[in-house]
């Protein structure tokens, strides 16, 4: 299964994410992208979101046009400020050996609507040149579900975060029943993995992504796939 989530200026609805940004102790890079997958699922799969709750009707038209995700960065009262909106929150700690270092990453994702106008706590938060340090691998363990990113991207810690949300939400939506009820068991944790050229060419996966490359990214470009462990 392939899906490119385009960048339709036609249809601009799109749901945005927003990340939390400690400037003392900031998030590992990886631990950002975990926590924004985590959020985009945990979203879609809120009793809100499902038929008759009340933000089904916009989750399905976002779903129907595109999977479109912006990022966008807060700290602060304006973080304190987003929590208000429509919504989910994740929080992941980082590792006790990076601890000392670095902090929690936390992403909330909103209920998808049109790109303007935007609530005026959103509006007026940054969305490009989103980065966060490039501190070691992930600390999670024996997750359901794996996100791999392509090998030498080179794109910014906010596009890897939409870019794992993206995936983690295509591999909820072709997984089977029972997997996806073991992965709300688990918390809906994903482990987020950077394989090299030959692990990334020597594998095949049932979900990939493909930019559409229309913003940091030289044409369309298969930017991450995921794949989840099946038990009987």
């Amino acid at each position: 299964m392939s899906a490119e989530p385009t960048e339709n200026r036609d249809v601009p609805w799109a749901m945005q994410l927003v990340v939390h940004r400690d400037r003392a102790r900031p998030a590992r890079e990886v631990d950002v992208a975990e926590a924004a997958a985590r959020a985009v699922v945990m979203l879609l799969a809120d009793e809100r979101s499902a038929p008759g709750g009340p933000w089904h009707e916009a989750v399905q038209t976002w779903r129907d046009v595109q999977i479109r995700k912006l990022v966008r960065r807060a700290d602060g009262k304006r973080w304190d400020d987003v929590q208000a909106l429509p919504g989910v929150t994740v929080s992941q700690e980082a590792p006790s050996a990076a601890a000392d270092e670095h902090g929690s990453a936390a992403v909330r994702a909103f209920v998808p609507a049109p790109v303007q106008p935007l609530p005026k706590e959103l509006h007026k938060l940054q969305v490009s040149g989103t980065q966060f340090p490039a501190a070691g691998a992930s600390a999670t363990q024996d997750p359901v579900v794996t996100v791999e990113v392509a090998p030498g991207l080179e794109i910014s810690s906010g596009k890897l975060a939409a870019q794992c949300g993206h995936a983690a939400q295509l591999a909820w939506e072709a997984m089977p029943d029972a997997e996806r009820e073991r992965w709300r068991v688990d918390d809906y944790r994903v482990r987020v993995e950077f394989p090299s050229p030959e692990e990334w060419s020597g594998a095949r996966r049932p979900v990939t992504v493909t930019d559409a490359g229309l913003t940091e990214l030289d044409g369309p470009t298969d930017t991450t796939r995921t794949w989840w462990v099946e038990r009987a």
